[in-house]
């Protein structure tokens, strides 16, 4: 790799570092939480695919059943998660998220929407043309190498 695109990479990961810390600056749902990161993988496993059995959340997680079991049975204590029958094999428990779970889930993904549409409201057109550009071509290759 050219000694160019080297420095372009490394600029544009210091700026979205940069973002970051700048967007944790500000009070985020995310830290009055009270979750664990494992906790919060948790919720975001679950809010992404409806719902999970156990042994699909350890393997996602790549822990033990028996963490699974506590991570969850924490995340019904907070109202966040249920657990449930499955109605294909009596079985299996599947969890998913209650409605607290998804409404927090929302609140974190519409807090970091907030910080980012402040910062495109003061962009020119021009700059956000060229931004949409880049993020639909940064999303089709993220497609391309993370669905192979």
């Amino acid at each position: 790799m050219s000694d160019e695109r080297e420095d372009l990479i490394r600029r544009i990961s210091e700026t979205q570092r940069g973002l970051g810390r700048l967007f944790a600056q500000h009070q985020s749902p995310l830290f009055s939480s009270n979750l664990t990161m494992r906790q919060l993988h948790v919720v975001m496993l679950l809010s992404l695919n409806g719902s999970a059995s156990g042994q699909e959340l350890a393997h996602h997680l790549g822990v033990g059943l028996g963490t699974v079991t506590g991570l969850v049975d924490r995340l019904i204590a907070h109202g966040l998660a249920t657990r449930h029958e499955d109605p294909h094999d009596r079985r299996v428990r599947r969890i998913e998220l209650s409605p607290a779970g998804t409404a927090l889930v929302e609140e974190l993904q519409s807090a970091g929407f907030e910080h980012f549409r402040r910062i495109l409201d003061h962009l020119d057109t021009e700059t956000l043309r060229s931004l949409d550009h880049i993020s639909r071509t940064m999303r089709a290759v993220a497609d391309k190498l993370y669905n192979e």
